[in-house]
């Protein structure tokens, strides 16, 4: 072997003393600037093929499969998954085989409207269901939309993210899923319409009608009113899912007027003024009262409702679920070789923080966020492997009241 022969990368000819690393083969060599090359290209043709799958395959399965898909990501709110299930198939079932029915008998679009409290998943329902289907996906925030012609976003401009999100593929955008969430922010004050103009209300909920209903929108591209010489691109929605999602507090008042159910005096039970209890009950009346227009709730057939979480949901949420949170953070730990071990009671005393929070499953995520931090910043070294770290009751306690006193001190 010739010691003097100078080594190059067999890609980019460069020498060994002009790169980083050059990585040695039996018959040739490659530097580190060619790997990361390489990698790039190697991500650009795995998204390249997805997306070809994407715009083919519909993934399409029966209603029982789908709750199963939904029981390994959410815990409980049975009635909520096959109320999903059931709509979803439908509707996907619908969009693939229209093309191929010659029959004169037109399927109307069955939206969703979800009723339940902050944190019980409703964005979850509407993301999990998406990525099952292999559809595209996005969420808008409601009170971020006005009226056109003032100041906001305008209510087509949400189609825009979802445009972006199937790579601009105009067919693949018009089989998606949207969901809109606080809905329930857009509601007009009271039952009678207003006097007055409601450019983030009323104006909103008449802006999405044609949206609901499937027509044709012209969504531009680059979203807002920033770009007024955009052009515009025209997109169907007759084959779009919008599914709507909102706390709706204070209509399990409304319902309770409804069943003549308020009682007064010092006697009444109180576990029959769970709100949850009452959700189950609600009509499309309620909504109307509410503040929702009819036009608007009548493009939102499928109503349904998650129960509020107590603390045994909120213990399986915590570790149960195949994207739990402590299964993410034992990932998120072992990618810097540290084994997560946590005592048993730790995962009480989170759930009995979080329930104080009342944020549901989002204030579980709050409390492990503040309860590993330090460690997340403090462990991970390029040369310590094989670490532990111990979360015991103690440690965990103090960490957690750490946390609760200067929430106290943000109050004051």
């Amino acid at each position: 072997m010739n010691k003097n022969k100078v080594e190059i990368c067999a890609f980019c000819n460069k020498q060994k003393t002009d790169v980083n690393v050059l990585i040695t083969g039996n018959t040739g060599n490659i530097c580190d600037l060619c790997v990361s090359q390489a990698n790039k290209i190697i991500e650009e043709e795995i998204k390249l093929k997805e997306s070809i799958n994407l715009k083919n395959d519909i993934k399409l399965f029966k209603p029982s499969k789908i709750k199963e898909f939904l029981d390994q990501y959410i815990i409980g709110q049975d009635y909520a998954k096959k109320v999903l299930s059931v709509a979803v198939y439908n509707h996907y079932k619908k969009v693939l085989h229209s093309q191929n029915d010659k029959d004169s008998i037109e399927l109307d679009k069955s939206n969703i409207l979800i009723l339940g409290d902050t944190g019980t998943g409703k964005t979850l329902f509407a993301r999990i269901i998406a990525k099952m289907l292999n559809v595209p996906f996005c969420i808008v925030d409601a009170t971020s939309m006005t009226e056109a012609g003032y100041v906001g976003e305008d209510v087509e401009s949400l189609l825009t993210r979802l445009l972006q999100v199937a790579n601009y593929d105009i067919k693949l955008a018009e089989k998606g899923i949207v969901f809109i969430d606080e809905i329930d922010k857009i509601s007009r004050k009271g039952d009678n319409p207003s006097l007055t103009r409601d450019v983030s209300g009323e104006g909103v909920q008449q802006a999405l009608l044609k949206l609901m209903e499937g027509a044709l929108v012209n969504v531009p591209p680059q979203g807002g009113r920033k770009h007024p010489d955009q052009k515009f691109i025209q997109l169907n929605t007759k084959n779009i899912l919008f599914i709507c999602g909102g706390a709706f507090a204070g209509i399990d008042n409304i319902i309770k007027d409804r069943l003549r159910t308020i009682s007064l005096g010092y006697n009444r039970d109180k576990r029959v003024e769970k709100r949850s209890n009452f959700l189950k009950y609600v009509l499309q009346s309620d909504l109307r009262k509410y503040g929702l227009i009819p036009e608007l709730i009548g493009r939102l057939p499928v109503l349904t409702y998650l129960d509020s979480l107590d603390k045994e949901i909120l213990l399986k949420i915590l570790i149960q679920p195949k994207n739990s949170i402590i299964k993410q953070y034992e990932k998120l730990f072992a990618m810097d070789q540290i084994k997560l071990i946590i005592h048993p009671k730790v995962y009480d005393l989170i759930v009995d923080y979080a329930y104080d929070l009342k944020l549901g499953a989002r204030g579980l995520r709050s409390i492990c966020e503040r309860l590993f931090l330090d460690a997340s910043y403090s462990m991970p070294n390029e040369t310590a492997i094989n670490q532990q770290l111990k979360i015991d009751i103690k440690y965990a306690k103090n960490k957690l009241d750490e946390m609760r006193l200067s929430n106290i001190k943000r109050v004051i």
